[in-house]
């Protein structure tokens, strides 16, 4: 078995489909690993990480933060709040001064598209990239193909859908090229003010209403509203965004297919989804959760080389 065909993790458009194939073989190692009454192997033993999370994260940073403790990597974590960021530093500087503490891998989330991929042309070290402005996010989108690979057996010809705020999401830039590498069929719904104006160019068709679209889907990957990313209004309110694109139970009710429900986190309860959706059994809300960990076992060590 060889390794990934990149030196970091940037973008999932940069992978081959056994890139992927690759990740997801590993990541279901790793997931026995974590079944066992002691969770931790010793595969990173000798390898150094330093988190940079430039912006708010919880499950991401957790997620990575676990990941790391359980393959024995010695660990540094930066946040910009209360560091020199704050004071003026650079980015180049930032990272360049944690290098010197000899780090082999960087984790970083930045509020810049294009961050990562600047910083893997600047330094030696490996860069993942845990999410960076409205671009991608990628190892979201490798947990959320997993989550549905674990549920169906295959990707292959399934019928995707993303719900919401696609301009904005960097979910939605990742889980596109991952669910079409992997010969899935994938539809986005959402108000035309929230959708990219190029998004038939990616092999992606556009349902504006939002039964029509449950009704073709197998999977509803339903997305918040990013109202910090956002520089002008494009939705009149949260309330009449509800009414026409929330999914909730009455909905589902309605159309004559059971249907697995997916959100990325965090969710804005009775906005784009109602409770009694995101906690039923058709959702796989905390799979995806669980998987993440397995899935950054396996980005970092099949990254780190340890084939």
């Amino acid at each position: 078995m060889s390794g990934l065909s990149q030196r970091h993790l940037i973008a999932i458009k940069d992978l081959e489909k056994s890139d992927i194939q690759l990740i997801f073989d590993t990541a279901k190692n790793f997931k026995e690993v974590l079944q066992r009454p002691i969770k931790k192997v010793p595969s990173l033993r000798d390898i150094t990480i330093a988190n940079l999370f430039f912006e708010d994260s919880t499950r991401t940073r957790i997620s990575f933060e676990l990941a790391e403790k359980r393959l024995s990597a010695d660990t540094i974590n930066f946040s910009a709040s209360g560091s020199s960021v704050k004071k003026g530093e650079t980015l180049l500087d930032t990272v360049n001064n944690i290098l010197a503490m000899k780090v082999d891998m960087v984790v970083m989330r930045h509020s810049s598209s294009g961050a990562p991929q600047f910083l893997s042309k600047h330094i030696p070290a490996q860069i993942i990239n845990a999410g960076d402005g409205t671009h991608e996010h990628p190892t979201q989108g490798l947990l959320d193909g997993y989550s549905v690979l674990e549920q169906f057996g295959s990707l292959k010809g399934l019928n995707y859908l993303i719900i919401g705020d696609i301009k904005h999401s960097r979910v939605a830039g990742s889980d596109i090229p991952l669910m079409l590498k992997m010969g899935a069929k994938v539809k986005v719904c959402g108000p035309p003010t929230l959708i990219p104006k190029y998004i038939e160019e990616l092999g992606v068709s556009y349902e504006p209403n939002l039964k029509k679209a449950l009704e073709w889907c197998d999977v509803a990957n339903v997305l918040r509203i990013q109202l910090e990313r956002m520089d002008t209004k494009f939705i009149p309110s949260l309330r009449e965004y509800s009414l026409y694109y929330g999914v909730n139970r009455a909905l589902l009710d309605s159309i004559n297919k059971n249907i697995t429900i997916m959100h990325p986190g965090p969710i804005n309860r009775g906005v784009e989804l109602d409770s009694d959706v995101a906690d039923s059994k058709q959702s796989l809300i905390l799979q995806q959760v669980e998987n993440g960990v397995a899935i950054r076992m396996a980005v970092l060590y099949l990254l780190a080389g340890r084939v």
